[in-house]
C-alpha cells in the first residue's frame, strides 16, 4: 500500500478561516442598518402637499405619489430601527442587560408609533383616491377626518422618530461609552444631543415652536450626528479592539469587572 498523498485540505477549511469575524458581521450589519434609517428625510418634501393642506389633498390637490414613497421610506426607517437594536443586542447584553433589554424595548415602540402615523398617511390616501368625488360624499366630514388623520401622524412622528431617539441613544451611548467599542467622541455626542432634543420634544408638545422649525431642526441635529456617524463608523472601521470584541470578554463577566447589569 502506498501513503495516501493527498494534501487537499478538508472542504471548507479555508473557507472557513476567511469567514468574516462575528463581530464585524455584527457592527458591519448595525452599520449598513443605521444609515438606512436616514431614507426617510425626503419625506419632508414628499409629504408637503398632504401636511399643507390634508383637506385639500384628500380632495385631489397635490401627488399622491410622493405619499406613497414617503410611507413607504418609514417603513424601511421602522424596520431597520428596530434591526439595529436586535443587531447589537448579543453585544450590548454583554455590558448592561438592562441597557440591552431597554435599547430593544425603546425602538420596538418606536417602530410600533412610526406604523401607526404610515396607517394614518395611507389612511388619507384611501379616503382621496377611494371616496372623495364619489356619490353622496359628505366633503366637509371627508375634510375633518383628513385633518384629524394628519394630526394623529403628527403627535405619532413627535412620539416615536423625536422622542424615542432620546431614549435609544442614551441606552446605546452608555453601552458604547463604557465598552469603548466605538471612538468616546460619538456616545459623548449622543450624552449631549439626547438631553437637548428631549427638551426640544417638551417645548414642541407645549406649543412653544413647531415640530419643522429652524430651532427643532438644530435640536435634532447632534442625535442625528451621532447616529448617522456611528453608522459609517461601524460600515467602514467595525468595533475597535477590546477584550469584548476580540472575544476574549465572555458573556456575564462584564469584562470581568461585575454583573451585566446597571
Amino acid at each position: 500500500m502506498t501513503a495516501n498523498t493527498n494534501i487537499n485540505p478538508p472542504v471548507g477549511g479555508p473557507a472557513r478561516q476567511r469567514r468574516m469575524h462575528p463581530m464585524r458581521r455584527i457592527s458591519l450589519a448595525a452599520g449598513i442598518l443605521y444609515v438606512l434609517t436616514f431614507v426617510s428625510i425626503p419625506t419632508l418634501a414628499l409629504y408637503k402637499a398632504v401636511k399643507d393642506d390634508a383637506g385639500a389633498f384628500v380632495m385631489g390637490a397635490g401627488s399622491a405619489a410622493g405619499v406613497q414613497w414617503g410611507a413607504l421610506s418609514e417603513v424601511i426607517v421602522g424596520l431597520a430601527g428596530i434591526s439595529t437594536a436586535v443587531v447589537l443586542y448579543p453585544v450590548a447584553k454583554r455590558v448592561s442587560q438592562t441597557a440591552a433589554l431597554g435599547f430593544v424595548a425603546a425602538r420596538l415602540v418606536e417602530t410600533c408609533l412610526i406604523f401607526v402615523g404610515v396607517v394614518s398617511l395611507l389612511t388619507i390616501l384611501t379616503l382621496r383616491n377611494d371616496v372623495a368625488g364619489t356619490a353622496g360624499t359628505d366633503s366637509a366630514s371627508l375634510v375633518t377626518i383628513s385633518h384629524s388623520l394628519m394630526a394623529t401622524y403628527n403627535w405619532t412622528f413627535l412620539l416615536s422618530q423625536s422622542l424615542m431617539p432620546v431614549a435609544c441613544d442614551l441606552l446605546l451611548g452608555y453601552v458604547l461609552y463604557r465598552s469603548a467599542l466605538v471612538p468616546r467622541i460619538l456616545p459623548i455626542i449622543a450624552f449631549i444631543g439626547a438631553p437637548l432634543l428631549l427638551a426640544s420634544d417638551v417645548a414642541i408638545y407645549f406649543g412653544a415652536y413647531g415640530a419643522v422649525s429652524p430651532i427643532a431642526v438644530l435640536a435634532a441635529l447632534p442625535v442625528a450626528v451621532f447616529e448617522l456617524s456611528l453608522g459609517i463608523y461601524l460600515i467602514v472601521k467595525g468595533f475597535k479592539p477590546t477584550p469584548l470584541s476580540t472575544g476574549h470578554a465572555s458573556i456575564g463577566n462584564d469584562f470581568s469587572a461585575g454583573p451585566t447589569h446597571l
